[in-house]
């Protein structure tokens, strides 16, 4: 995976994500057939709650939220069984595996969909991508198979009729489904040579919608939920996750705290 220093996305882009994630937008509804709505996570995202010790932002959130928070088997290896076996992650993949236990996060297998589904797409997901970039006669690899599952059942989702955004911190996969054209200039100084694109597998990669723990924090602060009261609390909770990996500048944090 391709790691870069993150750069200040455009205002507006960071307007969108929170107006996708707004408090009036989270509410319950009334599907036919279980939920019809869902947040996938990414690694990544639950890590740094977990890193910060607020993953009970997560469970407050779901209760507002009314929908399924979901992992797949690919995420869950990361973030509970790879960790669970390092005594530097432990503490924090039981906080994350508590969730699980309790439901709060909940894997595809409760929508009805089968891991062997997610990974046939999983593979075709990881095969575009890591073919999409070329550098010196070869193929870059910019996305594994974590942030591919998250994509691959957000697809799954969509054909079902389920409205879903998924949470992922990592910008590379942000940039791909967001701003696919971004990711040839951040190769191109990253790698100091000229990057070759297939294009046509732009569209392939469009319609995922993203967000990111800076939004949901965010959330949370706006819907009361972190049970701080001083003034400087979202302030606090933005650069915390961005300490911890989400893809957020000091100047879009500067501009969240101007909308919120």
């Amino acid at each position: 995976m391709i790691k870069q220093k993150q750069a200040a996305a455009p205002v507006k882009q960071v307007q969108t994500s929170i107006q996708r994630t707004r408090p009036s937008q989270v509410r319950s509804t009334s599907p036919k057939n279980g939920q019809s709505k869902a947040i996938i996570f990414d690694s990544g995202t639950l890590i740094s709650f977990s890193m910060n010790g607020i993953t009970d932002y997560i469970r407050k959130l779901k209760e507002i939220f009314k929908g399924k928070f979901l992992v797949t088997i690919e995420v869950k290896k990361e973030i509970v069984d790879k960790p669970l076996t390092i005594k530097r992650f432990e503490l924090e993949a039981l906080k994350l595996k508590a969730l699980l236990d309790n439901g709060i996060l909940e894997m595809p297998s409760s929508l009805g969909i089968k891991d062997s589904e997610i990974t046939s797409k999983t593979n075709e997901i990881l095969s575009i991508a890591n073919s999409t970039f070329q550098g010196t006669k070869k193929d870059i690899h910019i996305i594994d198979a974590g942030e591919g599952s998250c994509l691959a059942l957000s697809k799954i989702l969509d054909a079902k009729g389920i409205k879903n955004v998924i949470a992922i911190d990592e910008r590379t996969t942000r940039l791909l489904a967001e701003k696919p054209e971004n990711l040839i200039r951040l190769f191109e100084k990253k790698m100091n040579t000229r990057i070759t694109v297939k294009q046509q597998n732009y569209k392939f990669f469009s319609g995922f919608k993203v967000i990111r723990s800076a939004e949901l924090v965010y959330v949370a602060y706006k819907k009361g939920l972190t049970g701080f009261k001083d003034k400087n609390a979202l302030d606090a909770l933005l650069w915390a996750v961005k300490f911890k990996g989400a893809a957020i500048s000091g100047d879009e944090i500067e501009e969240i705290k101007r909308i919120g």
